[in-house]
């Protein structure tokens, strides 16, 4: 007997086996028992989130001979012909190897011919995104006006790449992200029905890996069985994905933290002399900075034990909840950074030394916290406060308030700009995404986002940018980030700007200077 790889064994079967999306098996159960089926279907999603699952089981219940509640029953003759895959009246197409306008002509000389043996034929067209504009142009016609006996399910994980003609002939529904909480309970049905024994830390960690997408989780599961064993805990999926145990990454915060860049270095060389993954590393460093300020805003944690949550509020005691956003901002930078260079582990050792620099991330956290202060009014305290000893405290408490805030808004503000760039270069502006590497949003109204270049722009990048098509995707995919429609206005120079807005313009050069450390710059 061959064998079959955990996501497709446990492929659902049904709409009520479907994990996360229950939103969507709803409707589609609904629809079919009363008979109010569509004649085009768009699933879209993330990878492993059930869009192809669904097109199966929603083929098989429009035909099915006993459909009950909206389920197939998977036991009649059309049902498990569907399964087993000899039924011709479900055609599935891959749209990525499948893509050219003949392809699609013979999908419209083949729905003019009645089904063989159900009572609907079904087009299920994965990837459809990748189909060309004739292709596109020939799949219109058909959409426009189908047979009675057609169905059409497309299936994509980027909507935006289809033309508005197609999207608006078909019933579109988006599946989510499954939750963590969702893929560790499948997972542990799962692993009772293999006879797998895995510990719930285990598990949660497979959850966090998966990145919510349910077949990406079962193939790490799978993963851990290609020795024979059976028995699974943390420690054995950190080494399958390269992830650092706890306690180097808890070694090397500690050493940030403590402004001791020998014992950080040291610990960085540890873990990489064992073979771990840098970018592994450096989610895993962010993750654990990012738990130490939740703890310390929150007193709470749920994914760790007690002795490394000791650790954790110990941390937390020793920094400030302005140094810890610092750290998380310039490490998110940098794993950005690392994703277009050649000398990732220079760029991270280069990391290291600056968040060890005493005098560097100091000067970077008073900074912030001088903003709201020239902002507030000076108020002489011997008029106010004479009569009220708590007023100290509770001004305190507000201008604090107040700091960590503006950090927020600093760190939002780069988060959602990374956003940006990565939309920008997932939907094939490649050209437009690397004139804006070096650039900075400042949000210069309600309404209106100036995009600044510190450095400066050359000519040749000036015009891509300023390409009406460019202005207007950068336009939509920033007025998607902000929520609202937001007009772009292009900043070519720093010296532009008003005076309150200008940046360090030799931010590199400065930091050199504060570590006393020799750094060369290789375009």
């Amino acid at each position: 007997m061959s064998y079959t790889a955990l996501y497709r064994k446990f492929r659902p079967l049904k709409f009520e086996e479907f994990v996360g999306q229950e939103h969507i098996t709803r409707t589609l159960k609904n629809q079919i028992i009363a008979g109010r089926v569509g004649h085009a279907y768009l699933f879209n999603g993330g990878r492993g989130t059930g869009k192809t699952s669904a097109a199966k089981v929603l083929a098989r219940a429009v035909n099915c001979l006993n459909p009950k509640d909206g389920e197939p029953c998977n036991e009649c003759e059309i049902c498990k012909a569907a399964l087993s895959g000899s039924l011709t009246d479900i055609v599935e197409m891959d749209a990525a190897s499948n893509n050219s306008v003949e392809d699609i002509r013979l999908i419209r000389e083949e729905v003019n011919f009645l089904p063989t043996l159900a009572k609907y034929r079904v087009y299920i067209i994965d990837e459809v995104h990748m189909l060309s504009i004739g292709a596109f142009n020939a799949l219109l016609k058909t959409l426009e006006e189908p047979p009675a006996h057609v169905k059409f399910i497309l299936a994509t994980t980027e909507p935006q790449k289809l033309p508005a003609t197609i999207l608006s002939r078909c019933q579109r529904f988006d599946f989510k992200k499954i939750s963590n909480g969702d893929i560790v309970k499948r997972l542990e049905y799962v692993a009772k029905e293999s006879n797998i024994e895995i510990t719930k830390e285990a598990l949660k960690l497979i959850a966090i890996l998966s990145e919510g997408a349910m077949r990406d989780a079962l193939s790490i599961l799978e993963r851990c069985l290609q020795d024979g064993e059976t028995n699974i805990d943390e420690d054995k999926i950190k080494d399958l994905a390269g992830i650092p145990k706890l306690t180097y990454v808890s070694n090397i915060v500690k050493a940030f933290l403590e402004y001791n860049v020998d014992e950080a270095i040291k610990a960085v060389n540890s873990v990489l002399n064992d073979g771990k993954d840098l970018n592994n590393l450096l989610w895993e460093i962010i993750k654990y900075v990012k738990d130490i300020l939740v703890y310390k805003a929150t007193n709470k944690l749920e994914i760790y034990n007690q002795e490394e949550i000791e650790e954790i509020k110990r941390l937390s005691e020793e920094v400030t909840k302005e140094r810890l956003l610092y750290i998380i901002m310039d490490l998110s930078k940098l794993e950005n950074d690392m994703k277009w260079s050649s000398q990732k582990s220079i760029l991270f050792q280069v990391e290291i030394i600056k968040l060890c620099s005493e005098n560097l991330v100091e000067t970077h956290v008073e900074n912030v916290d001088k903003t709201p202060k020239k902002q507030s009014k000076t108020v002489d305290k011997s008029e106010t406060n004479e009569n009220n000893p708590k007023s100290d405290d509770e001004d305190n408490k507000k201008i604090k308030t107040a700091n960590f805030s503006q950090v927020i808004s600093e760190y939002n503000e780069a988060k959602g700009w990374k956003n940006i760039l990565n939309d920008l270069r997932q939907n094939g502006k490649i050209m437009l995404y690397s004139n804006l590497l070096k650039a900075k949003p400042i949000e210069l109204n309600d309404m209106v986002i100036g995009i600044s270049f510190p450095d400066g722009i050359n000519t040749f990048g000036k015009s891509i940018i300023e390409k009406p098509e460019n202005i207007n995707e950068l336009s939509r995919v920033i007025s998607m980030e902000y929520g609202k429609d937001m007009k772009v206005r292009l900043i070519e120079s720093i010296e532009s700007l008003p005076k309150n807005e200008k940046k360090d313009e030799n931010q590199l050069e400065q930091m050199a200077q504060n570590l006393d450390i020799p750094i060369n710059i290789i375009d």
